[in-house]
């Protein structure tokens, strides 16, 4: 990738001034111009998804400088290098490679010139594919011969938000198996699910690519404590290889643990942790909704890689959306993007986005090793309407913040018999964006009351699906993925690595050891840090 400081392109210059005229002009003026803005300003992929910009303050030549923005930092040439596996993870010198979890099988030309990467796949695949197949059709016994009906997801992070948000989004497909997901090394959590299942009936998947992550790390050494303890039976590996299964780089660190080595499944090291449901993590995934749901999870996102690599930037959605995105964090002064899915089961949506985006380009260092002077990662957050609208949708609409919104739905509900829930759901997800952007100035007198008195002018993005469907899903999850490593290629950063969590785990393991010591005083710490120390070890 080329190592440009956006901020002296041409086309940054020309948005700034660009922005003096657009600060000019309303969003109702915009569609009063232009009686075929929507038209003009969105892109129906597939009859999937339908994407609706036309409620943002561009124009087409804020759209030109914007596509010239990403013409001159060399977007094109970055997707080309993150497909073909060039290594772009330049900070932990690896290749980025989610993208070649989802290859198509039926395409002749893979992006990848690597078989071998290719077969590792297959085999990864082929082992998710068999577990599933053997866990649901019952063909896997716990070790008193029981059906297994609990599965306990044990990781965080990438190992926890992506299979969490797939498999509560993908609701509908769920089948038999209860779904548990450990994260928190608050014991309260692992508490609650302990209560709630039996050692015979569960299987337990530990899911961390270096198999040390504090937090998942203790909470698998508290499960096999609490598993050996409650089988009415003498223990032996056997048992354990009927129950524990490893998600991880670090095979001998999960060998060491006790897990049986085929039931270790690899988690390939370019593979980043908040890029890796499609990957073995994503096994989870697959023994809730099924491997040939699974399998058009990842077809869906194969097929917006390749809108996102051979679409021109004009309709590209992915590229788009980053643009928008950065028109209004570096130029606007927003600082923060708003997530709303109108679809229940979709509540995980925000919270996922939050992560994906924020620890990717949440970064203060460019390419280049300078100290960045501009905005990089927006601030990430949401909820599901419409819930929203009866708790922060009040400052979205009469706030003195610009909130740029994403605004989530689907046209074809999962339940038919309640077919007037959900369009009363669509005439909210509709009639927010329509008063976010024109307010209610042309049916209100804001002299009769001027506290009721909408505005209007709020930007936000329509997103439509036809269905929430595995391949719906994976199609929208990519292009978020897409939108994120492109604003990361324009702002001149690393987006795949995440330096700012190793530290904070690194002081964690620290203190750990220190806060266990009898020492009343630790004076090597900040006086604030001591002061925590000393209150808890009062208690303790």
């Amino acid at each position: 990738m080329k190592n440009i400081n956006p901020t002296k392109t041409i086309s940054w210059k020309y948005l700034k001034n660009h922005l003096k005229e657009m600060k000019k002009i309303t969003i109702n003026d915009l569609f009063k111009i232009d009686k075929n803005r929507f038209k003009n300003f969105s892109i129906n992929f597939e009859n999937i998804i339908l994407f609706d910009y036309s409620k943002n303050f561009i124009n087409k030549k804020t759209l030109h400088y914007l596509i010239n923005l990403a013409k001159e930092t060399k977007c094109i040439d970055a997707i080309h290098s993150m497909f073909y596996g060039k290594k772009i993870n330049i900070t932990e010198k690896q290749a980025v490679l989610h993208t070649a979890l989802r290859y198509n099988r039926n395409y002749d030309n893979y992006f990848l010139k690597n078989q071998e990467i290719y077969n590792n796949i297959d085999k990864i695949l082929k082992k998710i594919e068999n577990i599933s197949n053997n866990i649901i059709l019952e063909k896997w016994k716990g070790y008193t011969n029981k059906k297994i009906k609990n599965i306990v997801n044990i990781g965080i992070g990438g190992s926890h938000l992506g299979p969490l948000m797939i498999t509560k989004s993908l609701q509908s497909y769920k089948n038999k198996l209860n779904l548990f997901f450990l994260s928190n090394i608050d014991s309260n959590k692992l508490i609650n699910i302990i209560n709630k299942i039996k050692p015979e009936e569960s299987l337990f998947i530990i899911a961390s690519k270096t198999f040390s992550t504090q937090e998942t790390i203790s909470n698998a050494l508290s499960i096999k404590k609490w598993f050996i303890k409650n089988i009415n039976t003498t223990f032996n590996k056997n048992i354990f290889s009927k129950h524990f299964i490893a998600v991880t780089n670090n095979i001998n660190a999960a060998i060491n643990f006790g897990i049986d080595e085929k039931n270790i499944l690899p988690l390939l090291s370019e593979i980043g942790g908040r890029f890796s449901l499609w990957s073995s993590i994503g096994l989870v995934i697959s023994l809730s909704i099924g491997f040939n749901n699974f399998k058009k999870l990842l077809q869906g996102a194969n097929k917006m890689d390749h809108h996102f690599f051979s679409t021109p930037i004009n309709t590209n959605i992915p590229i788009i959306m980053a643009l928008i995105s950065i028109w209004y964090n570096n130029f606007w002064n927003t600082e923060t993007e708003a997530i709303i899915p109108y679809c229940d089961n979709m509540c995980f949506l925000p919270l996922y986005l939050q992560q994906l985006n924020m620890e990717s380009n949440g970064k203060s260092i460019d390419r280049n090793g300078n100290k960045i002077k501009y905005q990089t990662s927006s601030i990430i957050w949401g909820d599901v309407g419409t819930n929203g609208q009866h708790s922060f949708f009040q400052m979205l609409h009469q706030g003195t913040k610009l909130i740029p919104c994403d605004f989530i739905a689907t046209a074809i509900s999962d339940n038919k018999n309640y077919k007037d829930h959900h369009t009363k759901l669509i005439a909210n997800y509709i009639a927010q964006t329509k008063a976010l952007a024109f307010g209610n100035l042309d049916t209100f007198s804001c002299k009769e009351n001027l506290y009721q008195c909408c505005f209007g002018n709020k930007p936000s993005n329509s997103i439509f699906l036809k269905k929430i469907t595995p391949y719906s899903l994976g199609l929208l999850i990519s292009y978020y993925e897409h939108k994120i490593f492109i604003q990361g290629v324009i702002l001149n950063i690393f987006s795949f690595d995440q330096w700012g969590v190793e530290l904070g785990k690194k002081i964690a393991n620290f203190l750990v050891k220190n806060i266990d010591r009898n020492i009343q005083n630790l004076t090597q710490y900040d006086c604030s840090s001591q002061g925590l120390i000393n209150f808890y070890k009062s208690f303790n």
